[in-house]
């Protein structure tokens, strides 16, 4: 725990009394930007995979030596504190990383969390010119199995949403998309 009550990492049992681990992890997982290590006795891959949709940083299965699960707590809280307190600044637009909150200014604007990603990696990637393949394994994962086209209908919504910052994504013709500032 650091200061002022605020936990580094969470650790849950997905078999726990009262309110199980998944529901716990959707809890937190609401309210709080908490590094969560789920622990478990299952090995199952179905297991696994949903605690990582629900935005578990590590599984670790039992039984597991304590050195394991000290040096997993290092890793998953060491990735969150990279991620802490970065704020990108263009002008009244500010982009908060960790808090996934976008203003312009004072004003909160209103994206899904698909676009604060797409946001984010085009920001992360400046001047860089994408295609739109390379957006998809990054944004939507190598899962993904749509169309790249995708890319396009999300970048229309994310321009939306920047209003008047909307010039800042750049359309490489032939290509993709570069953020430019």
């Amino acid at each position: 725990m650091c200061e002022n009550n605020k936990y580094d990492c969470v650790i849950l049992d997905i078999m726990m009394p009262v309110l199980d681990g998944f529901a716990a992890c959707k809890k937190i997982k609401e309210n709080k930007d908490v590094a969560i290590i789920m622990l478990s006795a299952r090995q199952e891959e179905d297991d696994k995979l949903f605690c990582f949709n629900l935005g578990v940083d590590d599984y670790v299965v039992k039984p597991f030596s304590p050195k394991e699960l000290m040096a997993r707590i290092k890793a998953v809280c060491d990735r969150h504190k990279k991620q802490e307190n970065i704020v990108y600044k263009f002008g009244d637009l500010n982009i908060d990383v960790s808090g996934r909150v976008v203003k312009n200014g004072s004003e909160k604007l209103i994206m899904t969390p698909k676009e604060i990603d797409l946001l984010i990696y085009l920001v992360e990637n400046k001047g860089v010119a994408m295609d739109r393949q390379r957006i998809l394994n990054a944004v939507w994962d190598m899962d993904y199995y749509g169309d790249d086209r995708t890319v396009d209908t999300h970048i229309k919504m994310l321009r939306r949403s920047l209003g008047e910052y909307r010039d800042l994504i750049v359309t490489v013709r032939g290509m993709g998309y570069k953020f430019e500032d």
